[in-house]
């Protein structure tokens, strides 16, 4: 079965996060969130290379759920231009893909 993407995104606060995370799977938009860190990021922004502590967070879903779940990740974020990258996964053990596929049912 194919269609199963993963999401990355990060963000400075724990909470913010997991707030994101928990409304997705409310929303039945996504099967997993995990969360990690935090991470040091290092990166140039505006002119300034910045330092700053966060969290990652990688999130699955169908990849036709993309851009609702985009669209919900940039009304809760709290960055003027967050990191929200979609990676398609092109092997998948099928057990996991069907195990996606039933966890995510837009309503």
């Amino acid at each position: 079965m194919k269609g199963i993407i993963q999401i990355i995104t990060t963000m400075n606060s724990k909470e913010t996060i997991e707030r994101i995370g928990r409304q997705l799977l409310e929303k039945r938009l996504v099967s997993c969130v995990q969360i990690m860190g935090p991470i040091k990021s290092i990166y140039r922004w505006k002119g300034r290379i910045e330092e700053k502590e966060e969290w990652l967070c990688v999130i699955k879903s169908r990849k036709s759920f993309y851009k609702v779940i985009e669209r919900e990740i940039r009304r809760l974020h709290t960055y003027e231009v967050p990191e929200i990258i979609a990676i398609e996964i092109d092997s998948v053990l099928p057990e996991y893909s069907r195990w996606v596929m039933e966890e995510t049912i837009i309503e």
